[in-house]
């Protein structure tokens, strides 16, 4: 059998999470407290950019890398990471002398093989341990794999790694790689794993591997505390532990509950990575996990409308998310139209010299209880409800563009319902209004269902209405609903998200009077 050797990528493949913004003392605590550990192998950051900030992990040239590695641990390997798809200029990289990183793990698609190959003979010259790194290994066939494999064996690197990228490669496919790897590999190459764990299968799938006891070396790739972008990675503490109790070698624990404790802690109270549904979804779909990231934003679909939508990607998008793709599938899934002049002109008739009270469910309602009952109390008043069941305030209508929302409310209210015609698992309503045509056409607020409504009332001639609720978006999570339950976190994007609305609300004034009853983050006056 060959050796296992542990690989831990934390401050590269776990950047994804903060920007790689660690902070510089965080970095280089954290590759002493990895080599205290006994970990072989630490992939320090990403090889990219032009510029050196000491507190990101990411590395313009191999000389940058000494700042926060140095003194070097012996025993174990420091290496970087260099993406083919924007590579840094070979005379960036000095000939290895020991001082700087030892190794480069390249990563690429399938469509830059040749500039890989080309790009590894020279980093091999240099005098690097090499890391062939076939990126989305489960797109390639079974001969486009093993041609990948013949064509590197001409170089002699010292690792080529199977990367599951999407995290949804299960065991019986992932044993079939790993076989055509062994078969085809020359002798004297390391074969390396690294997983993403969508579909929980990176523990299993590793464990797999190093039961196989092939006779040449395996490299496994892992975080601490399966820090990485969407579900995360492989835990580095679980699969150290594991080899320790089954193999006899001797990882060190302590450090690694340690960066968990002293680093990454903090980052995973305000940026969540692990096991989600729709990771899940994405993974099972064989899409980008970008994709389940970008509409899990949205905060606005139901299990069914996640599917649709991911089910609706075209094949030759799939591998590769673009936010402009993610946009046209979203909005083309929300654009269900239908003709809704018959709907219109009847909300007109309900609307027409009435007083309308908008009720929405910002934090403010909690203070402004009082002001709200006395204007929704006259009975010339109509009140809607914007995508909730109000408590204390007694509502004539619901307006919902938001599935999920309106899931907990059909059937168990007494107010007529008003949804928007993206909503095909409604199960009744009252009326159905087009989406596309009160939808905004700026993307980040295409769903807004505050101003969907705003632009529904001018639409049946309201002229004037009131509005509660509507707070905005603050800068800090779980401070912007009236409940919980609804809560969702947009503070990054509060300042953006504010101005957008706030630029929309000043074009409505023009054709309708809107007045706040409770303080709101918009601004309305020019």
């Amino acid at each position: 059998m060959g050796r296992v050797f542990l690989l831990d990528c934390t401050l590269r493949d776990g950047g994804y999470i903060n920007d790689w913004h660690f902070g510089e003392d965080t970095i280089r605590g954290f590759c002493k407290k990895i080599a205290l550990a006994g970990i072989d192998i630490c992939e320090v950051g990403f090889m990219k950019g032009n510029r050196y900030d000491p507190d990101k992990s990411i590395f313009p040239d191999s000389d940058s890398f000494k700042n926060v590695i140095s003194p070097k641990t012996d025993n174990m390997k420091y290496v970087g990471m260099l993406d083919m798809n924007d590579p840094i200029p070979i005379d960036r990289i000095k000939p290895c002398d020991g001082t700087s990183i030892d190794g480069i793990r390249v990563i690429f698609k399938k469509d830059r093989i040749n500039q890989a190959y080309d790009y590894c003979k020279e980093i091999l010259k240099l005098g690097y341990f090499l890391s062939v790194n076939f990126v989305g290994t489960d797109m390639y066939s079974d001969k486009e794999f093993v041609d990948a494999i013949e064509k590197f064996n001409s170089i002699n690197p010292h690792a080529v790694s199977i990367v599951d990228s999407f995290g949804l490669i299960k065991r019986k496919h992932f044993l079939r790689l790993v076989y055509l790897a062994d078969n085809n590999l020359k002798d004297g190459i390391a074969l390396a794993y690294h997983a993403h764990n969508n579909l929980q299968q990176a523990f299993g799938n590793a464990e797999a591997l190093v039961e196989m006891n092939l006779r040449r070396d395996i490299i496994i790739d892992a975080c601490v505390f399966g820090m990485g972008r969407g579900a995360g990675n492989l835990n580095l503490e679980l699969f150290a532990e594991y080899m320790n109790e089954n193999y006899e070698t001797e990882y060190r624990i302590g450090p690694m509950l340690e960066i968990m404790d002293e680093y990454l802690n903090d980052i995973y109270k305000t940026k969540f990575w692990g096991y989600s549904l729709p990771l899940y979804l994405s993974a099972s779909m064989g899409c980008h996990p970008n994709y389940a990231i970008y509409l899990a934003e949205k905060d606005s679909l139901t299990v069914k409308g996640f599917k649709e939508i991911l089910s609706s990607i075209d094949l030759e998008d799939k591998a590769k998310f673009s936010k402009k793709k993610a946009e046209t599938y979203y909005k083309r899934y929300l654009e269900h139209h239908i003709e809704d002049d018959d709907v219109v002109r009847q909300l007109t008739e309900v609307f027409y010299n009435k007083r309308i009270v908008v009720i929405a469910p910002g934090n403010s309602l909690n203070d402004y209880s009082d002001d709200i009952c006395t204007y929704i109390k006259d009975k010339n008043t109509v009140s809607i409800a914007l995508n909730f069941l109000p408590e204390g305030f007694k509502t004539t209508y619901i307006f919902s563009s938001n599935m999920r929302r309106y899931s907990k409310i059909q059937g168990v209210t007494d107010s007529k319902c008003i949804i928007t015609s993206n909503m095909e698992e409604a199960k009744s309503a009252d009326y159905i209004v087009n989406f596309s045509s009160y939808a905004v056409d700026k993307t980040d607020i295409i769903d807004n269902s505050g101003l969907m409504l705003l632009n529904l009332l001018v639409a049946c001639g309201v002229r004037q209405v009131y509005i509660a609720g509507m707070d905005g978006y603050s800068a800090y999570n779980s401070r912007d609903y009236i409940n919980n339950v609804w809560e969702y976190d947009f503070s990054k994007q509060a300042e953006k998200r504010n101005k957008l609305i706030s630029e929309e609300l000043k074009k409505l004034r023009r054709l309708i009077d809107i007045y706040f009853i409770t303080p709101t983050h918009y601004t309305i006056e020019d």
